[in-house]
């Protein structure tokens, strides 16, 4: 096991709240997070049946039993108790009595603001970043192998294979909690559009189009969308429209939490197709905005992340704000260094009249500086500048 960056995050945030909330996919290392942050704290995991009916029958004799500080996984199964936590919590008032753990952010955002609103710090935990896959000494590992190995813990912790962890991981989790969030009649319609779904990585979400491709409503599409998005599995990347008027497209991107789910769905069987894959820009552009997020989130922010596009086709891949303007990213697979790759972030600055020079990130090592002072790196420099 190793230490997560953001643990030193959760320790100072228990100093100052009552309560800790960590969210994030399943698999995603919560449980090993809070207990090895919080050794001594008692554990409970909800979803043991035999722990959940205790806490759902007495919930009152749950909490005698289970006395802070105390660690309680799987929230989410029972938001209920976090009535009784902020009535515990406001009894008591100390800090760092109760960490929480949930791999589902519909049940539990109602729950916290209904319940613990201003009781609750909150975090989110992705997989393991880049930076801590190298703590595993693999240095080996080329962005192909990120690819397709993707970063659930276990497969690193368990060293298991890629392509047999994802399959277990869509059986075991995606499906099992979208069956618990929706009425699924279709499992082979949903298969379907999950597939097409990681073969639209990095594209203008279009509705229409992925209902008339998987024969369902786009209403149901929708839905289905949003449901992934609250079991962190995918992700909106919203435009940035602001100052920018009616020129500039307002649907958002879609991209995977989690690249070696995305590269299982697409058929990918080994690192080294990816690298022949059709789709390598578009699953190395997942691979660049995610380790952006994992590295806002490790710092305990919000990511505020955008893209840009208007309607004469002038497109950044990323944008965020770095000293109070917006910085552009754009993000290219090739290997090799072309000027030709600042020329949109170029054309950024001068529409949106900004200072910011911005930064390539390509699928090169060497980093420098341009003659139009665009900072130019690979993806494992790039997450430092975030």
């Amino acid at each position: 096991m190793i230490t997560r960056n953001i643990q030193p995050v959760l320790l100072e945030l228990s100093k100052t709240y009552p309560v800790v909330t960590i969210t994030g996919p399943r698999q995603s290392g919560k449980t090993t997070l809070a207990r090895m942050a919080f050794p001594d704290y008692t554990y409970c995991n909800l979803e043991h049946p035999d722990t959940r009916l205790f806490a759902q029958q007495d919930p009152n004799g749950f909490f005698l039993q289970h006395s802070p500080p105390l660690i309680i996984d799987e929230i989410q199964r029972l938001p209920g108790l976090m009535s009784y936590i902020q009535v515990d919590v406001d009894n008591r008032r100390q800090n760092g009595m109760y960490v929480l753990t949930g791999s589902q952010q519909l049940n539990l955002n109602a729950a916290i603001t209904q319940s613990l609103a201003g009781r609750t710090a909150l975090l989110t935990l992705l997989p393991f970043s880049m930076e801590e896959v190298k703590k595993f000494a693999l240095p080996d590992f080329t962005r192909e192998k990120y690819i397709y190995t993707g970063f659930l813990p276990r497969i690193y912790d368990q060293q298991q294979q890629p392509l047999i962890a994802y399959r277990n991981y869509l059986q075991n989790y995606v499906e099992r909690d979208i069956r618990q969030l929706l009425n699924l009649k279709d499992l082979n319609a949903f298969e379907k559009f999950m597939r097409l779904l990681a073969g639209r990585i990095g594209q203008v979400l279009n509705l229409n189009s992925l209902a008339n491709d998987t024969g369902v409503s786009a209403t149901t599409i929708a839905n289905w969308i949003s449901v992934l998005e609250a079991s962190f599995v995918v992700f909106r990347l919203m435009p940035y429209f602001e100052n920018f008027g009616k020129r500039v497209i307002k649907s958002p991107k879609l991209y995977f939490v989690e690249p070696g789910l995305a590269s299982y769905l697409l058929g990918i069987e080994s690192d080294a197709q990816v690298a022949r894959d059709p789709l390598l820009g578009s699953l190395f552009e997942n691979l660049v905005i995610v380790e952006a997020l994992k590295a806002r989130f490790s710092q305990g922010k919000d990511p505020n992340f955008y893209f840009f596009r208007d309607s004469n086709q002038n497109e950044v891949d990323l944008l965020f704000k770095k000293d109070g303007e917006l910085y552009p990213v754009e993000i290219k697979s090739a290997m090799t260094w072309n000027e030709d790759f600042q020329r949109n972030i170029l054309r950024f600055n001068s529409i949106a009249g900004t200072h910011a020079k911005g930064c390539v990130v390509y699928g090169g090592k060497m980093h420098f500086q341009t003659s139009r002072n665009i900072r130019v790196t690979g993806i494992e420099d790039f997450t430092g500048l975030i």
